[in-house]
């Protein structure tokens, strides 16, 4: 993946339009960290050229005090959760006033949408990787989610 300058630019320019906070962004040959407004802390842009070996685990960042996702209950052994695959708000139907994608105890199999994760301005449908049962929704509508924040938990079939 490439990223040029005027990409960067209108990257940084699509951020401090939205209210995401951090973004971090990895390529083959580069890391892109972007973040603004944390309390105590200067806006910064990082870029650093990707190490030409193997990648070794990053060093523990002290996290900034801030509202952390809602922990998500104690998980059954024979759920499947689905997670959020990026920073972004939550929406469960594709427009306001329209039905849901998913409802408690729907059916749902691999492939079909399940909910709208809203990053940048861009809609991204979430499919479901797993057939089964939609057993538990932990997330509000229109609620920002963290990276790996469970979403769903699905009873497969």
């Amino acid at each position: 993946m490439q990223l040029d300058h005027n990409q960067l630019r209108d990257l940084i320019a699509l951020l401090g339009e939205s209210d995401i906070q951090e973004l971090k962004l990895e390529g083959d040959d580069f890391r892109l960290e972007l973040r603004r407004n944390l309390p105590g802390v200067q806006p910064q842009v990082v870029m650093q050229a990707a190490p030409a070996v193997a990648p070794v685990a990053p060093a523990p960042v002290a996290a900034a005090p801030s509202a952390a996702p809602p922990a998500a209950p104690a998980v059954r052994g024979d759920l499947v959760e689905i997670t959020a695959p990026m920073v972004a708000t939550f929406y469960r139907s594709p427009a306001p006033g329209e039905a849901a994608f998913v409802e408690l105890g729907a059916r749902i199999n691999v492939g079909q949408t399940v909910c709208i994760l809203e990053a940048m301005k861009l809609m991204n449908e979430l499919e479901s990787e797993v057939s089964g049962e939609v057993v538990e929704i932990l997330v509000e509508n229109g609620t920002p989610v963290e990276f790996g924040q469970v979403l769903m938990r699905v009873k497969p079939a």
